[in-house]
């Protein structure tokens, strides 16, 4: 597309790129925006170097002009976004890129690889933490996915609202606080579970949490007490009913004397069962597998489509995709959260080419994110797990229900406002 198009002279036409989804998954009621910081950190550094360069020439993959065209890209537009952490809904225009179409086309994969992922994983961890209430839950997925994804993935986690992660990577890059507890290879590799949880507690205090299902739980516990003392900071379970097994080990504990030992639970949860397990006496959960892989939808289904190009004349044109089940909505698209009396969401307000009427109530959802090609609107990560926070709050109690259902607010076009 490149080539062609500085061949044929229109890939310096001025041009609007947009990121959305077009729905959200099957039965969710809100998305959650992840992605914008790793995305505005990648385009800073975002080059064609020698390397590059000369594989592309060695391959034929596009001709000399484009080749030279490459060596000096330097994204110079302005690019504006929901906050990360905000939630959307369909047709949300979650990014917005004006700059010719060659600087702009070239993002596409960059932007969509970054936020169809994190977004993904945020949108599972809204539902999961949502679900989980006050009790916090730790990030513990980097086994169940590509060794940088779960990198990426416990810092959109963060974001919406899981408490720690097991990745050290995502501490050292991004500051994710970090836990976790040892495994059933620690239990194995001592002579039994008394000379483990020794082992342990001697190292790293009896503050510690150990892991009490590699053989019989109720002897485990018994052990852990005895050896850490009542002060033991928390037992691990990782099998059976959770429910059923929570319930007892806390009786035994308390019986025990270790009131205050908490009790974590781990093993392939999901929002679904987090939810299940409110009814028992657990302190927090350790989530993997159903995290990393976003619970179901791997994929946020977001697309960058151009929307708007400059004619002949210089002036901006409104252009959309109109092929079955695929249809986009031409032009430069600005929305508002409308709000009511209360501050409570009742609808996303999309204004075509121009912003959309909004009163005291409604809350602007574009900021800007780059001007001139330079970075002017990034955050950080604290700043974007109370924007969740926020955005989630504003919404209808009927957002966080797990239930299946339609979108939480609707989607109204400035021609179709309430």
């Amino acid at each position: 597309m490149l080539q062609a198009a500085l061949r044929s002279g229109a890939a310096h036409r001025a041009s609007v790129f947009e990121l959305f989804a077009r729905r959200l998954p099957d039965g969710r009621r809100y998305g959650v925006v992840a992605g914008t910081g790793r995305f505005l950190e990648a385009l800073e550094d975002f080059r064609f170097g020698d390397a590059e360069i000369e594989d592309l020439r060695s391959r034929k993959v596009v001709d000399d002009a484009t080749l030279e065209w490459l060596a000096s890209y330097r994204f110079s537009g302005d690019i504006w976004g929901y906050a990360e952490g905000e939630a959307y809904f369909p047709g949300s225009p979650i990014l917005v890129v004006e700059s010719s179409f060659a600087e702009g086309v070239i993002l596409e994969t960059l932007a969509l690889s970054m936020f169809n992922h994190d977004s993904a994983i945020a949108s599972a961890a809204s539902r999961m933490t949502a679900a989980a209430g006050d009790r916090p839950c730790i990030e513990m997925g980097s086994r169940r996915t590509h060794e940088m994804a779960a990198v990426a993935a416990a810092r959109a986690a963060y974001i919406a609202g899981f408490a720690t992660t097991s990745n050290l990577e995502a501490g050292r890059r991004f500051g994710v606080p970090t836990a976790g507890t040892s495994a059933h290879a620690f239990t194995l590799l001592h002579d039994d579970e008394r000379e483990a949880f020794q082992a342990q507690v001697d190292c790293l205090g009896p503050g510690t949490t150990l892991l009490v299902d590699t053989y019989d739980v109720r002897a485990a516990v018994e052990i852990a007490v005895e050896v850490a003392g009542t002060g033991l900071g928390g037992v691990r379970l990782d099998s059976g009913d959770l429910l059923v097994q929570a319930g007892e080990v806390r009786e035994q504990l308390d019986a025990l004397g270790a009131t205050q030992t908490r009790i974590v639970v781990t093993s392939d949860l999901d929002e679904y069962a987090i939810a299940a397990l409110q009814a028992g006496p657990v302190d927090s959960y350790g989530v993997g597998t159903q995290l990393v892989t976003g619970s179901g939808a791997p994929t946020a289904g977001m697309v960058y489509k151009l929307v708007a190009r400059a004619d002949d004349s210089g002036q901006m044109v409104g252009v959309a995709k109109a092929s079955k089940d695929k249809t986009s909505i031409g032009g430069r698209k600005y929305a508002v959260r409308r709000l009511d009396a209360s501050g409570r969401a009742e609808a996303e307000v999309i204004g075509i080419g121009e912003r959309p009427e909004s009163d005291a109530n409604d809350r602007e959802l574009l900021t800007p994110l780059v001007r001139g090609g330079e970075v002017i609107g990034a955050t950080t990560l604290e700043q974007a797990r109370e924007r969740h926070l926020a955005s989630r709050t504003e919404l209808p109690r009927r957002a966080v229900q797990l239930s299946r259902g339609e979108p939480a607010i609707p989607t109204a076009y400035v021609d179709d406002q309430p």
